[in-house]
């Protein structure tokens, strides 16, 4: 476990548990999070796994994808359809609710997610 400034790194999975643009839960700190190897741009998210438009523990099992001319990576909630950036956690739908999002780094086999307490 490394710390830096506010941000304490942790381990959470192996490269190899998260398929190719696809997600996978961990659990971390006793809370859900979604972590999402986006293997086709070659870069790694992590959210709370928890959808705020109807409380479901889904977000891990979304579809993600880009969106605009920026190509803005998301995560679309497999039951409601809702997308959120991957980037800022904004509800890309016009809503107002959102998810938190996590830096994520890979060093060797080992992804780790930077965590701040609450």
């Amino acid at each position: 476990m490394e710390t830096t400034t506010d941000i304490t790194w942790l381990p959470v999975c192996k490269t190899t548990d998260i398929p190719a643009d696809g997600g996978a839960c961990a659990l971390v700190e006793g809370k859900q999070v979604a972590i999402f190897n986006f293997a086709r741009r070659g870069e790694w998210y992590a959210t709370q796994n928890l959808c705020p438009h109807k409380q479901q523990m889904a977000l891990a099992r979304g579809m993600i994808g880009s969106t605009g001319e920026a190509c803005e990576p998301k995560v679309a909630c497999p039951f409601h359809k809702r997308t959120f950036s991957l980037l800022t956690g904004e509800c890309l739908n016009g809503d107002e609710c959102s998810i938190r999002t996590y830096p994520v780094k890979v060093e060797g086999d080992n992804v780790y997610i930077g965590w701040e307490a609450d």
